[in-house]
């Protein structure tokens, strides 16, 4: 005799998205919910529409984007989404069009070596960029355009001159993080950016989510 036993409770037809049930890391590592960051998309959207005589901001080959604090990926993720959607038309083939999004379109600053993981993985389906199981094809470096590499802060009289950070909470020795952005320790942000990503980049879309604190 069989007996079948059923679990109390069933997923029917869902499939929960990994980067709604992550904790924040950090003060300064806060994840943005993936709904919350629709919604900014729409917005962006909307307002790129009214600025470009209607034209869908999804639709357009050649806009590049970049999210200079990225943690999760899900603003690339979900920008990558939407770029795929849109431009069905214009590059018929999957995964011509995804290799297109993801090495022409797509960019991103981590702040940490973990949340530089954790973005890959959420963009390219792997944490290496160039592993056999990214979804992007062509890179010839891990980081792919999700760049990171530690980042000094500069002390001067107990505060980073860049940030604002407190030395005596943040200069903890090369085996911690430093929690340092890249894209705002410089006194020149084009020639930062030149250095990550190249001389010739420009970029029409820049991320920049901010939180309110009490």
């Amino acid at each position: 005799m069989s007996i079948t036993l059923q679990a109390p409770f069933a997923l029917h037809g869902r499939n929960p998205d990994v980067l709604t049930c992550i904790a924040n890391l950090s003060n300064d590592e806060v994840f943005t919910p993936p709904e919350l960051a629709g919604r900014m998309l729409d917005l962006l959207a909307n307002a790129w529409a009214a600025d470009h005589g209607g034209a869908s901001l999804w639709a357009d080959k050649t806009v590049r984007f970049l999210d200079p604090f990225t943690k999760s990926g899900v603003f690339l993720r979900e920008i990558t989404s939407r770029l795929t959607a849109g431009l069905a038309q214009e590059i018929p083939d999957l995964p011509t069009r995804v290799n297109h999004i993801l090495t022409q379109q797509v960019f991103g600053i981590a702040i940490t070596r973990l949340t530089s993981l954790l973005a890959r993985r959420s963009v390219y389906c792997s944490k290496y960029a160039n592993s056999a199981h990214s979804i992007a094809h062509g890179f010839a470096n891990k980081m792919g355009n999700i760049w990171f590499e530690r980042t000094e802060h500069t002390w001067v009289q107990g505060k980073c001159r860049f940030c604002g950070a407190s030395q005596k909470a943040l200069d903890r020795g090369e085996e911690k993080e430093t929690h340092a952005y890249a894209f705002i320790h410089t006194d020149n942000i084009k020639t930062r950016i030149a250095e990550l990503f190249g001389a010739d980049m420009q970029f029409d879309v820049i991320i920049v989510a901010t939180r309110r604190t009490s």
